[in-house]
């Protein structure tokens, strides 16, 4: 009879730990984030050099590096604390300069399209759904990546990149040209190339701009910051007038246009003499 009672006390002190060990873990679940997450959107395509891929987000990141196939590959996850993560769509849009990849958003009235350069609508309707970009990219095909709320961030690439953002940081490193714009954060870009057509244009209001260019560039320079300094490693000839806070000048035999201009930040030029690329 003794052992009967023995083992129902031992039964109802497991019990009761259970129920302890199940309310804890509850609690620690109301407590912290819940984040809902859809398996991944893949696209794989072949393009001719030259061609683009564009990626437009509204909120999350762009990360890119080379290729090692002739393959271009996009891969997105989304990921929400309180929004439906199916409420966002990733889709896919060819035309004939190469293929536009969006976060299409649940529209306010009208709906978001996905189109290639400035067409299209985004619109996120204060839905938090992240979708996080990657790519890899084959040897001359260009990318263009476009965030709002998310960093850019391009490693190893054999070709044009142009990146834009709000809220994030840039940073960019390839053998070919860049241009890069944000406005709540620093421009880290390092280029292979030492001749361009259309002016390059490196901007943000609330960061720092790091740009490393081939040593022997010709470039008409045009910088400025308001709270922050500027140096460069190029001995350059002054046009107007020169202070420490901005500049006009020319490097080599000039003839190629080069903006870089911060509100708060320091602006820094360098040579790739000495530096791998």
């Amino acid at each position: 009879m003794a052992c009967n009672v023995g083992r129902a006390r031992e039964y109802l002190v497991e019990r009761m730990n259970m129920r302890r060990f199940l309310l804890v873990a509850a609690a620690a679940m109301l407590a912290s984030p819940v984040f809902a997450v859809e398996g991944d959107f893949n696209w794989t395509g072949r393009l001719k050099p030259g061609q683009t891929v564009e990626i437009k987000g509204v909120n999350g990141g762009i990360k890119a590096d080379h290729a090692s196939g002739a393959d271009v590959q996009v891969m997105a996850r989304k990921s929400a604390s309180r929004s439906d993560v199916n409420s966002v769509r990733v889709e896919a849009v060819p035309s004939p300069d190469g293929v536009t990849i969006c976060a299409v958003y649940p529209g306010d009235g009208r709906p978001n399209e996905c189109k290639p350069g400035d067409a299209g609508r985004m619109n996120n309707r204060d839905n938090d759904v992240r979708v996080e970009f990657t790519v890899h990219l084959p040897k001359g095909v260009r990318l263009v990546a476009k965030t709002v709320n998310g960093g850019i961030e391009a490693n190893g690439l054999e070709s044009d990149v142009m990146a834009s953002t709000v809220n994030g940081k840039v940073h960019l490193v390839t053998t070919e040209l860049a241009g890069a714009n944000t406005v709540n954060g620093s421009i880290d870009v390092t280029m292979g190339a030492s001749s361009w057509n259309e002016p390059l244009a490196f901007t943000t209001v609330n960061g720092g701009i790091d740009l490393t260019v081939p040593a022997g560039i010709s470039a008409d320079v045009h910088a400025g910051t308001v709270n922050g300094g500027l140096t460069t490693d190029f001995p350059l000839t002054v046009s107007g007038r020169w202070g420490p806070k901005s500049i006009n000048g020319r490097i080599g035999n000039g003839g190629r246009e080069l903006k870089l201009t911060t509100v708060n930040g320091g602006i820094r030029l360098h040579s790739s003499s000495g530096r791998a690329i």
